[in-house]
């Protein structure tokens, strides 16, 4: 690791309180995961929330679009919607179709658990591959459920059933590249307002379930607690997404692809943050981004944070604390302020930290720098050196003692 300083990027955040064609709908509706586990729903009914009519082609549905200054290089589309009020909040580029990534296996889960109806039972691999690929984001589960429903079919049966306007299946050159599929941010909204509001019970319970215990790494080896997750309080559910990037944060096991087709930008880097926030999933957030090509992890991970922290999103709480960048590699999230304390997790290089509190712990040297301080980071629930933080000085300014 080569010591380098950046002029500090502070930024201060204050805390602020901030169809019909649906799954077979029968009752009683079971679902059995079998042997390991047994959930029984009985639903009486399930009111009829129909998805609204899909705009015409173009359109904007009506509301403000976002006020939030894009950061330079990104391209970005984002939707926010109000369960609340039945309105958005947020809105820019919705029709705007971005290549999926991750995002797509909403679809995927959707898609095989209506195959397993009227009784949505799984046998264990079923489940536990679902599991995965839903909190932890496992492409190699997608991959199974992909080939194993047939493909684009998958997308096209998901089309109809949820009435969306924008999604379509990846191009004819890639059947087999799941993550290119093309989703909008308005489509996205569709899919969280079909899974909370139409989707029979054990079906809503099941997915949001696993998406409120998303893991702060995927399988993969990236860092998914970006956007959402990085700047809201819980209660949220995340299904997070990104495609292109060769540095992961967790580990270093990207797989970057080039390619372009059918109108779908599928070259430049795509990092995209979608769930609910807020109690009772009062808000629907589904922020897409392309960031311009070579853009490592850290920077598109810092610029969709800012992104997302600007954004208006009803119900939402705001972790306190201030935003520094941070410079160096391989900088490791410790337990306690000590380097012979547990490693908790490894930052993305260069990506933005919130910074709760400081505290005096052991002295580090990485010369020519020398630092006994070190930060708390609440998201990260750790410390990290303070001579990695892209400020001047051993103590961060306007941060308070631990």
């Amino acid at each position: 690791m080569t010591p380098r300083r950046r002029r500090s990027t502070i930024r201060s955040e204050s805390p602020a309180a901030a169809g019909q064609d649906s799954f077979r709908e029968e009752t009683p509706l079971q679902i059995r995961f079998v042997p390991a586990l047994k959930v029984t729903a009985v639903v009486a009914a399930l009111a009829a929330v129909a998805l609204c009519a899909a705009p015409p082609a173009g359109a904007e549905p009506p509301a403000r679009r976002a006020a939030t200054r894009v950061p330079a290089g990104l391209t970005a589309g984002i939707a926010v919607y109000d369960r609340q009020t039945g309105s958005f909040t947020e809105q820019l580029n919705t029709r705007m179709r971005f290549r999926s990534a991750s995002v797509v296996k909403l679809l995927i889960a959707l898609d095989h658990l209506w195959l397993r109806g009227p009784a949505y039972s799984l046998p264990a691999d079923d489940r536990q591959r679902l599991d995965l690929m839903l909190r932890s984001s496992d492409d190699g589960a997608a991959g199974h459920f992909w080939t194993q429903n047939g493909q684009s079919a998958i997308v096209d049966r998901m089309v109809a059933r949820l009435k969306l306007a924008d999604t379509a299946p990846p191009p004819s050159a890639y059947p087999g590249y799941w993550g290119y599929t093309s989703l909008s941010a308005g489509d996205t909204v569709r899919i969280y307002r079909y899974i909370l509001d139409t989707a029979p019970a054990p079906v809503r319970d099941y997915i949001m379930g696993n998406l409120r215990r998303a893991t702060r790494c995927g399988t993969d080896g990236f860092d998914q607690s970006f956007g959402i997750a990085a700047v809201f309080d819980r209660p949220w559910a995340v299904k997070q997404g990104w495609s292109g990037f060769s540095s992961a944060g967790c580990a270093d096991t990207g797989r970057p692809r080039t390619a372009a087709a059918d109108g779908v930008d599928l070259a430049r880097e795509a990092l995209h943050t979608t769930g609910t926030v807020g109690a009772d999933d009062r808000a629907i957030v589904a922020v897409f981004t392309l960031h311009a090509q070579g853009t490592p992890y850290g920077k598109a991970y810092s610029d969709l944070g800012e992104l997302t922290r600007a954004l208006r999103v009803p119900g939402a709480v705001r972790t306190p604390g201030t935003w520094f960048g941070t410079w160096g590699t391989g900088i490791q999230v410790r337990a306690q302020a000590t380097t012979d304390s547990p490693v908790l997790t490894t930052l993305p290089a260069g990506v933005d930290a919130l910074v709760g509190c400081q505290k005096q712990g052991q002295k580090v040297s990485v010369p020519p720098y020398s630092n006994d301080w070190w930060a708390y980071l609440p998201k990260y629930g750790g410390y990290i050196t303070n001579i990695f933080m892209a400020s001047p000085g051993n103590r961060l300014p306007d941060v308070p003692v631990c």
